[in-house]
């Protein structure tokens, strides 16, 4: 069984603040070792019922977060970012048996993590899927669509959980915390790393197939950006629109040409 992994920081246990999940600051070491922490329990517990290949996208700012020689040997690391369009899951494809998803969070726009944004803080106000607001898990997921690979385990915010629970009904999650305003009411540590490891072997053990989301037959893609420049700037970009003066529209029925467009616009 060959599993992929995507990981991101706003999502583990504790992170609230910017600072925290910005490697030029001193809070940022106790965070990188809680990520590393919890994926590692990922792949504890999917070794543990069968797994004997997976793959990992550190998939934070630099991509250049967890420290590999803490992971278990038989895993294979992805450091910093490609350029390829498929960005937080490089290098996915039809060959894995499912995607897990750590430390992921709450998409912009969202109350439910401090530190809530999709793709980019300081460009995308929000993104929309087919009229629905798109976290970065629902992003990404439709890339293991397209390859008909299940989602089928994530931890991360409340927020994140429940939104993902709305889109794969089985797939199965570790919230390890809850955001409040500018705050975070947060699980152990340790705990957040036995209930992963425990939650992936849990996950894994049962039928994939049911983790399977549905791939559409087009994509209807709106980005509303926080300035409009940024705007304007993006409508050059071959079949998108301009709706108003800070959001753009795209349509394709290839959700490569959609993450493509992303990729040069955002």
């Amino acid at each position: 069984m060959k599993i992929y992994i995507s990981a991101d920081i706003e999502g583990v246990c504790g992170s609230t603040h910017w600072d925290e999940a910005n490697k030029d600051k001193g809070d940022y070491r106790e965070f990188q070792q809680q990520m590393t922490a919890e994926v590692k329990a990922a792949c504890e517990g999917a070794f543990a019922v069968g797994a004997h290949e997976i793959m990992i996208k550190d998939a934070h700012a630099t991509g250049r977060n967890i420290i590999q020689g803490e992971l278990p040997s038989n895993t294979q690391l992805i450091r910093g970012w490609s350029g390829h369009p498929y960005s937080m899951v490089q290098e996915l494809d039809d060959s894995f048996a499912a995607i897990m998803f750590i430390g992921y969070h709450a998409r912009a726009g969202s109350d439910g993590n401090p530190l809530a944004h999709t793709m980019s803080s300081s460009v995308v106000d929000y993104l929309k899927i087919n009229g629905r607001f798109a976290s970065e898990f629902l992003v990404h997921g439709y890339v293991a669509a397209s390859f008909g690979v299940p989602l089928v385990f994530l931890s991360g915010d409340e927020a994140i959980c429940q939104e993902s629970l709305s889109i794969v009904a089985d797939i199965r999650t570790v919230a390890v915390k809850k955001g409040i305003g500018n705050s975070t009411v947060n699980i152990h540590p340790q705990q957040a790393i036995d209930l992963i490891r425990s939650g992936v072997e849990k996950a894994l053990s049962g039928d994939l197939e049911l983790c399977r989301l549905p791939k559409p037959d087009k994509y209807q893609i709106e980005i509303r950006f926080k300035k409009q420049i940024q705007a304007y700037k993006a409508s050059f970009y071959p079949g998108v629109t301009l709706i108003d003066s800070q959001t753009i529209a795209y349509a394709s029925d290839s959700y490569f040409d959609v993450m493509r467009m992303r990729s040069f616009v955002i």
